[in-house]
C-alpha cells in the first residue's frame, strides 16, 4: 500500500477538508437495505416487544432445565459450529504499559498486533491527531521511524490552520469558549488477512462520534462507522505502523436514540474516560 496514494488523514476528516458529519444521501425516500424504512413507534409494536420477551424467557428457561445432550462430541450440529471469533477472551494479559499515553509493549504474535492495531486506531482517529503538539507526539510513538518525516509533513498539510478554522478550531486545535470537540472512536472488532514474524495487515472495525458539542456549532456531534486497515512492522520491541488506509462502513440501519443536547455530550466526553485494547 502506497502511503502517499491510500492514506487517508485521521481525526474524523479526509484529505479534502471535509468533515465526517453525514448528509442524506440517495433519492430521498430514506429507503435502506431494499427499502426497508422505520416506522413510527406504536403501542402496538410494545405490545410485540413485550410478547417477543417473554417467549425468549420460557425458551431459555426450558433450554436450562432440558438437562444433558446425549449426542456423542463432534457430530452432529456441534461439528458445523464456526469457531470462535478472532476477538475471544484468551487469558492473556494486556499490555500494562504506555507511552505519552499511548499503550504500548504489544505481544510479538498475532493477538498483540490486532491489539495494538485497534489501540492505535483509536489515537489515529482522536482529537489529539489535530494539536499539532500532540500530533507530532502521537507521529512519534505510532509510526516506523523510517514513516515518521513523510507523515509529520502529510498531517500538517491536511491540518493546516485554514482546515483548522473551517471546522471552528483555532491553531492548536482547541475549540472556541463554550464548545467541546469530539472526536473518539471505539473498535469493533479486528481481522488480521496477514501475519508474519515480522509484518501483519490488520483491519478494525469502528464506529466513533465527531463533531462540536455547542449551542452555536455548525458541525454537530454526530456518529460514523469505518474500517482501518493498519499495516503493522514489528521493530524488535513493538508493533509500529507502517502505513494505513480508511474506508466508510460497514454500517447499521439507524436506531430511533433521540439526540442528547450539546451540554450532554460535552459533559459525556469529559466525564467518561476510553479503553485499552487488548485481548
Amino acid at each position: 500500500m502506497s502511503l502517499g496514494d491510500e492514506h487517508e488523514p485521521s481525526g474524523g476528516y479526509g484529505g479534502t477538508g471535509h468533515t465526517r458529519t453525514r448528509l442524506p444521501e440517495g433519492d430521498g425516500t430514506g429507503d435502506v437495505y431494499g427499502g426497508a424504512r422505520r416506522g413510527p413507534r406504536s403501542s402496538s409494536r410494545s405490545l410485540v416487544t413485550v410478547v417477543g420477551v417473554v417467549v425468549l424467557l420460557i425458551a431459555a428457561i426450558a433450554f436450562a432445565n432440558r438437562g444433558g445432550d446425549d449426542s456423542p462430541a463432534g457430530t452432529g450440529a456441534s461439528a458445523d459450529k464456526p469457531e470462535a471469533g478472532s476477538t475471544a477472551a484468551t487469558g492473556e494479559l494486556p499490555v500494562q504499559t504506555e507511552v505519552g499515553g499511548i499503550p504500548s509493549g504489544f505481544a510479538h504474535d498475532l493477538q498483540g498486533a490486532e491489539s495494538a492495531a485497534a489501540n492505535y486506531a483509536v489515537t489515529l482517529v482522536s482529537a489529539d491527531i489535530l494539536k499539532p503538539a500532540r500530533r507530532a507526539e502521537i507521529v512519534q510513538q505510532v509510526f516506523v521511524a523510517d514513516q515518521q518525516a513523510t507523515l509529520t509533513d502529510k498531517f500538517n498539510r491536511a491540518y493546516s490552520r485554514e482546515f483548522l478554522r473551517s471546522i471552528g478550531l483555532d491553531e492548536n486545535g482547541n475549540a472556541a469558549a463554550g464548545s467541546t470537540y469530539v472526536s473518539r472512536t471505539m473498535p469493533i472488532g479486528t481481522k488480521t488477512t496477514s501475519y508474519a514474524d515480522s509484518a501483519a495487515t490488520v483491519e478494525v472495525w469502528c464506529t466513533g462520534v465527531f463533531g462540536t458539542a455547542g449551542e452555536q456549532s455548525t458541525d454537530p456531534v454526530s456518529s460514523d462507522w469505518f474500517t482501518m486497515t493498519l499495516q503493522l512492522r514489528w521493530t524488535g520491541s513493538d508493533w509500529k505502523v507502517g502505513s494505513f488506509s480508511q474506508k466508510d462502513g460497514p454500517a447499521p440501519v439507524p436506531g430511533d436514540n433521540k439526540a442528547s443536547s450539546a451540554d450532554e455530550m460535552a459533559k459525556a466526553v469529559e466525564e467518561y474516560g476510553g479503553f485499552t485494547y487488548a485481548r
